[in-house]
Formats: structure tokens, C-alpha cells, sequence
């Protein structure tokens, strides 16, 4: 059984008449209804919020001509009603009739049944009632007719679809922003002639060019050249990767500095980025998925209001002897009280007022299912890189290694040296510098050398800031005393550099990426609610030990690549637990998609935050927490609100049946049911407005 992506319902693939393929990924829909809005979601919320201003335009002079100004200007008054809720009903409610055929020949029963027959029962009642005397009959009480009843039903749910279709968040777009990552052309070498060519033309073994600021184009070996390569949108790591020759390049990655000739391994739908593209589609696809109550009651709902109607009617006609109008009055009751106002927007309105409450605080929670599974949370596994941590490299120490030159000085004239930089080394050095308003004046004769260092000259002397190979090359020995303070620093998962003037070391600067101020907090409070706590990165493993005991985390999955993120998620999975991503870059995509709560951060990538389920917009970790407790307040809600919903339809649908006429002779009205159904989404809606009262704690 596949499940429709749109509304949730299993598919039965063998027999599915609804089906569509993008970007190598089937899908299998219930009916041609959520065919469509997979297809054209833009097209379908247009129509959704066109439909809705219908509905309710003409809905509530509907009900305001029927309860409170009645008018009978050229026409009776019960005519003016049938001609203002006849177009809501076939115009508005047409895709419910629709909806309800697609399942009639798909042999299932759905929401949009219960809703048509419903309404139809309504409608068809109130036009009876409204021409009955134009034809000499009197065939049910003329007072009362229920045409507000069936055009507002029909307003309301769509409102709720409309809701929810807004606050969806859909896998398409998380999927076509992950593609836009790999550039359009790229310039591949035809002997020796540079030519601009589109990616999809690139074959296996070409030479393709990347130079600085560009995007690599395909995955491919590094043949000549030298640069930094950010390639943290793809494997996590914070720092940018040193390339040369034999190294291993990715395709979406940002080629930093200097110019590299790579030739091209992986083309196509065999590439990194296309591999990620396709572990969103299935895992999104593959989620289980949460089967709402409505949906799966309504199976069996249908069928038994159906029969119950039916036979009640029959019963009284038949074998009590009743009139028929009587018995007809009997099915119309039924049918009206099983009609599914407040089982419609019982879960929608809890959505809504849930969502209002999280988006004031800064969160925001896509849909019902993500409301569901928050709530059940028992693991949370956090991306390192720019979720517990901020994501760019600051400097951490300055360590003097001689006596004449102070953290100052040799901060001084590292900056003098990386002033204008673009390597995020460089710039966190010149970043420290102005933050502590120390003066840089101009340095001359800048000469970089890739994944190395770089040098300058300052009043005559030579500035070297470099690594251990950079001082090497320059003729320059470190001592064992600075190299024990170095390899110190390293052990503590931070990037040390090596500053020399005049063929003197005179200092170590180290620099990491440093912990949001939110990150231990965040992760104390959820290991105090018991939930177990768990780092992911594509870091080192030095570098992932050094930050997880910091935040006292107890588990580290380091070196980490994409794909296994995915897996870890499913392994955890497989052992049980409900669990929880958060992240916020492109490379956490795929396990966000897989979790079973995709969480994301607010200052993270666009897709990152289409691919989550629940997004925290005030990039505050702390929200984690208060998005799990929303979670719970708001899903008591949705329940609370079923219960009732379903309470007025059980409890009163044996009285709309008659089954107090033989001690009572009172038959329900056919009014009270609309009543019924009046108080049931009062009170729906007014459950789901005590969330409004909520106050969220961190």
C-alpha cells in the first residue's frame, strides 16, 4: 500500500487509478482531487481561498435571511435561500462530489462522503421544503429549512483544507531547491579551449574548470590547481577543505580561492547532490504516516450512517406503520446529525489556534502529523554545524610563543596579513581585531598559498600566518614547547595557525566554531524531560568529542556523510524510537525528511526549513523544548475536539433514528439536528480557542 501525499489516505497501488512520476520518484493518489493539487499546488490554494471567499460570501447572508431578516421581496423567503446556498452547495461543494465519486470507485469511503451526504441531505430537505407549496404538497413542516447549515459546512471545510494546505510543507519545493544547488553551465575543456556548456552535456572523465566563487559542477578529481573548497552545504564540515591534485571534489560545493581542473567521475543522477535530491523524495514518501481519526473512522462511519438512515426510516414506515413523510423526516435527521460539520474542522481548528500560539513564539509547526509525532519524541539528534553551533569560525586563544610579543601584537599582525581575505580563517582573525578595535594599517606584497597560508609585508617585514607546513616551506622550525601548546589546542577540536614576523614564531591563534549561546541550555532541558540527546556531524571526530563535552552529550556520531545521516535516523528508527532532527543545512535535508520530526532552524537554508516539519524562527534551541511541549498541549486539543465531534453524532443519532418515539411519541426534529450540529462546532471552536490562554515555558 502506497500513501497519498496530499491527504494521507493508503493507496492501493495495484488498483490505483491516480498516479504521477517526478524526478524519478512514483507517487499514487487517491483521487484526481490530490492528483492535482500534487501537480499545481499553486493552482489548488488559489482555488482553495477563491472557493472559500465564495462559500462564505454567500453563506452568511444565507444565515442571516434565515434566522434573522427575513425577506419575501418578489419571491417567497425559502426561495431567496434556496438560490443563495444552491451555487455554495454545487459550485463550492463540487469537489467534495467529486472526491466522494473517486472513492465510490476506488471501493474506499472518505471525508469528502461523509461531507456530501451530509450537506446533499441538508440541501435536498431545505429545497423540498422551499418549493413543496409551489406544487400543492406539503410533505414536511414548512417553518424550517437548513440551507445555512449546508452552505457554512461546506465554508468551514474549506477553510480547513485551506489551512492546512498553507502551512503544508511540500516536498517539491524542498526538492527543486536542492537542484538549483548545482549550476546551470559550467566550463569544460575541449583540448586547449575553455567552453561554456550546460552540466547535463558534462560526460564522465571531461575536464571541467571551477574558479573562485564558482560552484562545482559535477562530482570529479582535482588534476592541477590549489584551493579551499566550502563544502559544509554538503558534508557538514565547518571548515573549508584544502584541494590539490588526487583530491576528491563534490558536486553544489563552493570553490573558495583559487582556480582548479577536476576531472568529472560522477554526472547526472549519479552525483552527490542528485543522491541527496533523491533520498528527500523516498523519505519523504516512505514516512510513515500518521492516519487521522476522521479518516480512518470515516470508513466505517459512512456506510454505518447509510444503513442506520436507511433501515430507521424503513423500520418506521414499514413495520410501525408511520407516514411517510414521517419516516422520510426520520432518514433526513439522521443523516443531518451524522453530518460531519465538527468532525471536519475538529483537527483543523486545533491546528490553527496551535500554529497561531507556536508562530507567536517564534515556532512554527507545519501540519497535523508533525503535531502528532512531536508529542511521542524519545531521541533528538542535533546537527552540529550551525545548529548547536553558530556556523562560522571564530577566534578562541591567542597563545604568545615569544616574550616581546603580546595577544595584542599578535593579533595585529596576523590581521595586517589577512586583511581583505576571503578565507573564513582570515576573515575570523580580522573579525576579532575590529571587535577588540585594534588599528590594522596596510600591509604590501599579499601572497597566498592555498591550504597553506599566507604572507605579507608589513614596515619591511615579512608577516607569515600558515600552518605547520606554510612555516615549514618558509624555512621556519617549530619548537617543541609551541608545538605541544599547538597540538594542546588542536586536541580541543580547533584549527590552530602559526604567526611569525621576521623569521620569528611569536604566536598560535586558534579558531573554531563556537557554540550557540542557546545550545547547553537547550540540551540540559531536554535531557531533564528524559529524552536521549545525540550530536551529529560531519566533523572529525576530535573536533565533534571537543564540542559534545562541552554540551554534555554522551553520544557522538562524527564523520557523517549525508546519506548515513539519513541511515543513522533509520537505524534509530528501526530500534523502536520516535525521533527527532534538528538542522539547518542542505546536507541535513535527507534526515530531516526521514525523522519522524524533521526540525529546523530558522537562520538555516530554505530547504532545510521546507524539509522540517517544525521550524524555529528565532534560530533559539530552547524552542525545542517548547515546540515538544506545544506539541502536546495542542494534540489534547485535537482529541478533546474528535471526542466531541463524535460524542453529538453517536449520542444523538439512536434520538434522530427514533428510538424515544415509542415512550415519548417525540421524534427529533430535523432543526435540532442542525442545532446539534450548530453546538458541536461551537463548541469545537471554542475548545480550540483555549490555546490562545497557553503561555509557553523554556
Amino acid at each position: 500500500m502506497a500513501k497519498d501525499v496530499i491527504c494521507g489516505m493508503y493507496v492501493d497501488e495495484a488498483k490505483a487509478r491516480f498516479s504521477a512520476e517526478q524526478d524519478g520518484a512514483k507517487y499514487y493518489f487517491c483521487s484526481g482531487k490530490c492528483l492535482e493539487t500534487f501537480l499545481a499546488p499553486k493552482k489548488e490554494l488559489r482555488k482553495l481561498k477563491l472557493l472559500a471567499l465564495f462559500a462564505f460570501a454567500l453563506g452568511i447572508p444565507t444565515a442571516a435571511f434565515e434566522y434573522f431578516f427575513k425577506i419575501a421581496w418578489l419571491l417567497p423567503n425559502h426561495v431567496w435561500l434556496f438560490l443563495l446556498a444552491t451555487p455554495v452547495q454545487f459550485i463550492a461543494g463540487w469537489r467534495f462530489y467529486r472526491g466522494s465519486w473517486d472513492a465510490i470507485k476506488a471501493r474506499q469511503a472518505n471525508m469528502d462522503s461523509l461531507i456530501a451526504l451530509g450537506t446533499s441531505a441538508a440541501w435536498l430537505y431545505s429545497t423540498i421544503v422551499a418549493f413543496q407549496g409551489v406544487f400543492g404538497l406539503k410533505l414536511f413542516p414548512p417553518e424550517h429549512v437548513y440551507f445555512t447549515e449546508s452552505g457554512l459546512i461546506i465554508g468551514f471545510i474549506l477553510l480547513g483544507k485551506l489551512m492546512e494546505h498553507v502551512v503544508k510543507g511540500k516536498a517539491s519545493s524542498a526538492i527543486r531547491k536542492l537542484m538549483d544547488l548545482q549550476p546551470k553551465t559550467a566550463t569544460v575543456l575541449q583540448g586547449m579551449k575553455e567552453i561554456q556548456v550546460p552540466v547535463e552535456r558534462i560526460a564522465v572523465n571531461d575536464i571541467v574548470v571551477a574558479r573562485p566563487g564558482e560552484r562545482i559542477a559535477v562530482d570529479g578529481v582535482v588534476v592541477s590547481g590549489q584551493s579551499a573548497v566550502d563544502e559544509s552545504m554538503i558534508t557538514g564540515e565547518s571548515m573549508p577543505v584544502s584541494k590539490k591534485p588526487g583530491s576528491a571534489v563534490i558536486g553544489g560545493t563552493i570553490n573558495k580561492s583559487g582556480m582548479l581542473k577536476f576531472k568529472a567521475t560522477k554526472v547526472g543522477s549519479d552525483t552527490a547532490l542528485a543522491n541527496i535530491v533523491r533520498m528527500v523524495q523516498e523519505a519523504i514518501a516512505a514516512r510513515a504516516p500518521m492516519q487521522r481519526l476522521a479518516d480512518t473512522v470515516s470508513a466505517y462511519f459512512v456506510p454505518a450512517v447509510i444503513i442506520i438512515a436507511a433501515a430507521a426510516a424503513a423500520f418506521w414506515y414499514f413495520a410501525y406503520g408511520l407516514p411517510f413523510p414521517m419516516a422520510l423526516s426520520i432518514l433526513i435527521a439522521v443523516l443531518i446529525i451524522a453530518c460531519p460539520c465538527a468532525l471536519g474542522i475538529a483537527t483543523p481548528a486545533a491546528i490553527m489556534i496551535g500554529a497561531s500560539k507556536g508562530a507567536q513564539n517564534g515556532i512554527l509547526i507545519k501540519n497535523g502529523e508533525f503535531l502528532e509525532n512531536a508529542r511521542k519524541i524519545q531521541a533528538i539528534v542535533f546537527d552540529k554545524t550551525g545548529t548547536l553551533t553558530k556556523g562560522k569560525p571564530a577566534v578562541t586563544d591567542i597563545v604568545p610563543l615569544a616574550g616581546s610579543y603580546d595577544k595584542g601584537k599578535i593579533l595585529q599582525l596576523a590581521s595586517i596579513a589577512e586583511k581583505g581575505s576571503e578565507h573564513p580563517i582570515g576573515k575570523a582573525i580580522v573579525e576579532k581585531a575590529a571587535e577588540l578595535g585594534i588599528k590594522l594599517p596596510q600591509g604590501k606584497l599579499h601572497q597566498t598559498v592555498a591550504g597553506k597560508g599566507i604572507r605579507a609585508d608589513y614596515n619591511g617585514k615579512a608577516i607569515l600566518v600558515g600552518n605547520r607546513a606554510f612555516m615549514k616551506d618558509n624555512g621556519l622550525a617549530i619548537a617543541a614547547s609551541a608545538e605541544e601548546k599547538i597540538a594542546s589546542m588542536e586536541k580541543e577540536g580547533k584549527t590552530a595557525v602559526a604567526v611569525a614576523i621576521s623569521r620569528q614564531l611569536i604566536g598560535a591563534i586558534a579558531v573554531a566554531d563556537t557554540l550557540k549561546e542557546s545550545s547547553k541550555a537547550a540540551v540540559e532541558a531536554l535531557q531533564k524531560t528524559g529524552k536521549e540527546v545525540i550530536m551529529l556531524t560531519g566533523d572529525n571526530e576530535r573536533t565533534a568529542a571537543a564540542i559534545a563535552s562541552q554540551l554534555g552529550i554522551q553520544r557522538v556520531l562524527s564523520n557523517i556523510l549525508p546519506g548515513e545521516k539519513a541511515a543513522k535516523i533509520k537505524e534509530l528508527q528501526d530500534k523502536g524510537k520516535v525521533v527527532a532532527m534538528v538542522g539547518d543545512g542542505i546536507n541535513d535535508a535527507p534526515a530531516l525528511a526521514q525523522a519522524d520530526v524533521g526540525i529546523a532552524i530558522g537562520a538555516g537554508t530554505d530547504v532545510a526549513k521546507e524539509t522540517g516539519g517544525i521550524v524555529l524562527m528565532k534560530d533559539d534551541l530552547l524552542d525545542v523544548a517548547a515546540a515538544i511541549e506545544l506539541s502536546r498541549k495542542t494534540v489534547a486539543k485535537m482529541k478533546q475536539n474528535l471526542f466531541w465531534a463524535f460524542f453529538y453524532n453517536i449520542a444523538l443519532i439512536p434520538v434522530a433514528a427514533g428510538v424515544l418515539y415509542p415512550f415519548t411519541g417525540i421524534l427529533l426534529n430535523p432543526i435540532f439536528a442542525a442545532i446539534a450540529m450548530a453546538s458541536s462546532s461551537i463548541t469545537v471552536v471554542g475548545n480550540s480557542l483555549l490555546l490562545n490562554r497557553y503561555k509557553l515555558r523554556k
